[in-house]
């Protein structure tokens, strides 16, 4: 079983537990731990909402009691699944390729190569929004010196959108905070500008707009080929029903997130997992409409981690896929 984790920013939040078909008549769960935790994010966030959502359809589905925790997103979700403080979490590409670079903030120079890719989630967009009285429609607009909030600290909105923002020439005060926190000191005046990289819908923004109207700014043609260019992010159009601010899609770009596991855990558990989350995608839905991009076919959005045993066999059984044994841990 794995211990709890070390890192002070991290607190317990749900736990879980039932049992089901899958569970009473699963053949082998040598090794299987007697509970599970799942690394998230800020609450506010979309990794919190959507990590509480698979949890609970894992717990359900193999009969171990599972919930999620808060923590401080993609980076820190890395080093505690690495380590094992943590058996599953949550991370966008860049953040895993730095981590496994040995380029994680946590622990410089250590290469994160004990974290397995497991199963596709969804595209993280990078979104800003502005109150409405500020004027800003723009990223011209923003004012230099301009106070923006771009998420906890290590997060994948921390670690790219202060430098997609200096690429474009805005100069600003970065601050940090939780996603609720920061929409709440926007909507205070504290901050100017919110810049998110999260699933959408974002909670706080849909928060945000309930109690105030907003403004989400999307990027020029120009601006969106200029981050493409210099990130490792792909065009990305925000759905016109997202939010109900929005009259017509905005342009944005985005990055893949995929919910990773130790690469040490029991096969048939993480099989068992992969199962679970990928086999119902109407259930994922539910619990997070992010969910509508948790499909089979997408496992090939990994091309930086190592795939754990256990999920590259669901893949290649279910999804007919194709991974490469040079990307299979152990192999």
């Amino acid at each position: 079983m794995f211990a709890h984790t070390k890192f002070a920013a991290v607190a317990a939040v749900t736990t879980m537990v039932a049992t089901s078909a899958y569970a009473e008549n699963h053949a082998d769960r040598t090794g299987w731990p007697e509970s599970f935790t799942v690394g998230t994010g800020s609450q506010g966030g979309t990794y919190f909402g959507y990590g509480s959502g698979w949890a609970g359809i894992v717990s359900e589905a193999l009969g171990v009691t599972g919930g999620a925790e808060v923590t401080g997103g993609p980076m820190q979700n890395m080093a505690l699944v690495h380590t094992g403080d943590l058996p599953f979490g949550m991370t966008t590409m860049g953040p895993a390729a730095e981590s496994i670079a040995g380029s994680n903030p946590i622990a410089p120079g250590l290469p994160m190569t004990n974290a397995c890719a497991m199963f596709p989630m969804y595209q993280t967009p990078f979104s800003i929004t502005a109150l409405a009285s500020s004027g800003i429609t723009s990223v011209s607009d923003i004012p230099a010196g301009a106070r923006i909030g771009f998420g906890p600290a290590g997060s994948t909105s921390d670690t790219y959108f202060p430098r997609m923002m200096e690429e474009l020439g805005v100069e600003f005060e970065r601050r940090n905070g939780g996603w609720s926190d920061l929409g709440g000191q926007l909507q205070d005046g504290l901050l100017d500008v919110i810049a998110f990289a999260a699933g959408v819908p974002v909670p706080a923004v849909s928060q945000l707009e309930v109690q105030t109207e907003i403004n989400i700014i999307e990027f020029t043609e120009a601006e969106q080929a200029q981050i493409t260019t210099a990130f490792p992010v792909a065009n990305f159009d925000i759905a016109a029903d997202t939010y109900t601010t929005l009259e017509a899609p905005a342009r944005s770009v985005s990055m893949w997130n995929f919910a990773i596991a130790n690469c040490d855990l029991p096969e048939s558990f993480v099989y068992g997992v992969v199962d679970a989350v990928m086999s119902d995608n109407e259930r994922m839905v539910n619990t997070h409409r992010a969910a509508r991009s948790t499909l089979p076919e997408f496992w090939d959005r990994n091309t930086v981690m190592k795939w754990h045993p256990g999920a590259a066999r669901w893949f290649t059984e279910k999804a007919g896929a194709d991974i490469a044994a040079d990307m299979i841990h152990g192999g």
